[in-house]
Parts: structure tokens; C-alpha cells; sequence
């Protein structure tokens, strides 16, 4: 069996200034890279009007929204947004929604008693609109009377889900015509998804990788050391299926930063696009061959620095 080449994209920080995306949209169209995506969090800047606007000023680039919150839009809303952006670009959209941080649904008011209700309601209602169906639902949280787009897409893109816990991704297998899994995304992590998932043969895979690639292997890794040690504490779905989290968990503890800072390059390699260009390559590698179908590289979250980064992106796209 071939492997497939996936896309390569990267992703627009939330915290950036939203004049920035014209920048980076047609530097990215530009140099050969296949995706933008762009992040949507409570409450930094909107996915909807940034896609839009990086949809405008490219031609062939497409766009991801990572991630709409179900229960933020109303899901006609919602699909109206998706069909929009669709008609404005048709086969360049590249929707994901998810449950959202829960701590930031229950600040405004609409957190759920159960997400996976919730975003298994939302995601099947969605579909159907952007299917052109007239939908009439009364469900625990999505209730709709004979809705109907005027202008659904003539080819409806995969709703991708935000997800990342079991349940959550049983869901998505079933619901969802894809995934997005969050970083650090190893090929591991991928696999055990999949699994869980229990997807169909054209089920989409995207990950979110964060990129840090230097001259040498330890500036790299000293870059990126903190921001793991983070993650190490959040126990993040990522990194607990490593067949090393434990020997990691426990290098952590003992030696700290500094630890990670040494720990073997295979371990690295396994975590992301990390240390020099060709280690970056050989992640990437990896993820194709466990099903990736597209990649969003994360630069550090300073814009200037990003903007920089934005060649390593290139370079890898065009690997």
C-alpha cells in the first residue's frame, strides 16, 4: 500500500493581530504550502471572518477553521457560515467543530450538561443542512422547524471534530467525516485515535503539530523543553499513549527541564516537527504513514517569530 502525502499547512495563532492572515495566506499560496488554519478560541479573534478573509485574497490555498465551538453558534448559524464560505471557495473549506472548553461555554452561558449530546446534535444537524435537507429536529439541545439553506455547497466539505477523549472520538467515527487532534500529535497517538474512532475508509485526519526546528538538535530541543514540561502536567491525551510516557513522566520528575532537554532524539521525533529539518521531515514522514491526511505546523506564539517560521513550513511542504 502507498502512502499517502499528506497536506501541509500552518496555523494562525489566535493571539495574532487579524490584519496579519492576508500576510501569511498568500506567503503561504505563494511558496507552495497546501493549508492555512486558522484558530478559534474564546475570546481572541473569530474564525469565520479570518477564513473568509484568507479565502479572499488566495486562489488555491485552503482554509481550516480549528475549532468552532458546537454550542457557541446556533447550528443553522453555523451551517449558514459553512456555506458561505463555501460558495465563496468552493473545495478550499476545511470546517472543524468541537465541544469548546468547557470553562468558556459555562463564562457565556451555553455550557452543556453533556457535551458529546451536545456536539453529536450539532455535528448530525449541520451535516444535514450542508447536505441541502430540510431539517426538522427537537433534540436535548439542538431544536430546529423545517430549516433549510437556500444556498447549501453542491459538494458539502467533512465536518472535522475537535476531539480528544475516547468517547469523544467513538463519536466523531460516527457523526464526523474526520478529526482533529490537537498537539503534540505523535504517529502514536494518531494510531490509537483511529482506533478508537473506529473509522470508516475516508475518514480525514488532521493534526496539529507544533514546529520547532533549528540549526542543531539541542537549541531545538531547549526551545521547545518548556513548552513539553507544560504539557507533561495537563496529562495531555497526546502524550499518555506514548509507549515511553512513563520513562518520560519519570525523567521529568527527576531532572526537569533540563531532563527534557536531553531525553533521546527518537523521543523528540515521535513528539513533533522537532530539531533540525531532516528530523522535522522524518516526523512528518511518520504521520503519513499512519494515516495523516493534513497538517497544521504551530509556530511560537510571538507573530514575528511565526512569520519567520512560516519558511520552515514552506520548505517542508515542498519536501
Amino acid at each position: 500500500m502507498t502512502t499517502r502525502r499528506a497536506d501541509i499547512g500552518m496555523c494562525f495563532d489566535r493571539t495574532f493581530a487579524p490584519g496579519r492572515v492576508v500576510e501569511f495566506a498568500r506567503r503561504l499560496e505563494a511558496g507552495g504550502a497546501d493549508q492555512l488554519w486558522i484558530i478559534e478560541d474564546c475570546f481572541y479573534t473569530a474564525g469565520v471572518s479570518l477564513t473568509a478573509t484568507a479565502l479572499a485574497v488566495t486562489e488555491r490555498l485552503k482554509v481550516g477553521i480549528g475549532i468552532l465551538p458546537a454550542v457557541a453558534r446556533n447550528p443553522a448559524i453555523t451551517a449558514m457560515e459553512i456555506a458561505t464560505l463555501c460558495g465563496l471557495a468552493p473545495g478550499r473549506v476545511l470546517p472543524g467543530i468541537g465541544h469548546g472548553v468547557q470553562s468558556w461555554m459555562r463564562q457565556m452561558g451555553v455550557r452543556p450538561a453533556s457535551p458529546l449530546t451536545a456536539l453529536e446534535e450539532v455535528l448530525t444537524a449541520v451535516n444535514r443542512l450542508l447536505a441541502g435537507e430540510e431539517v426538522t429536529v427537537d433534540g436535548r439541545y439542538v431544536k430546529l422547524d423545517r430549516v433549510k439553506l437556500d444556498q447549501p455547497p453542491a459538494d458539502p466539505p467533512p465536518l472535522l471534530a475537535g476531539v480528544q477523549g475516547p468517547k469523544s472520538l467513538a463519536l466523531a467515527g460516527r457523526a464526523a467525516g474526520g478529526i482533529v487532534l490537537a498537539e503534540p500529535t505523535s504517529p502514536s497517538y494518531v494510531r490509537a485515535a483511529l482506533a478508537q474512532a473506529a473509522a470508516p475508509d475516508d475518514f480525514q485526519v488532521t493534526v496539529f503539530s507544533f514546529l520547532g526546528i533549528a540549526e542543531d538538535r539541542r537549541t531545538a530541543y531547549r526551545r521547545m523543553a518548556p513548552w513539553l514540561a507544560t504539557k507533561i502536567t495537563e496529562q495531555t491525551p497526546g502524550l499518555t499513549v506514548l509507549p515511553f510516557f512513563g520513562e518520560l513522566v519519570e525523567l521529568f520528575a527527576k531532572d526537569g527541564v533540563d531532563g527534557l532537554v536531553g531525553m533521546p532524539p527518537e523521543w523528540w521525533m515521535e513528539l513533533g516537527p522537532v530539531g533540525t529539518h531532516e528530523d522535522a521531515l522524518t516526523h512528518i514522514a511518520a504521520l503519513e504513514e499512519a494515516g495523516v491526511h493534513s497538517i497544521g505546523l504551530f509556530p511560537p506564539p510571538d507573530v514575528d517569530v511565526a512569520s519567520a517560521a512560516l519558511e520552515d513550513v514552506l520548505r517542508i511542504a515542498n519536501r
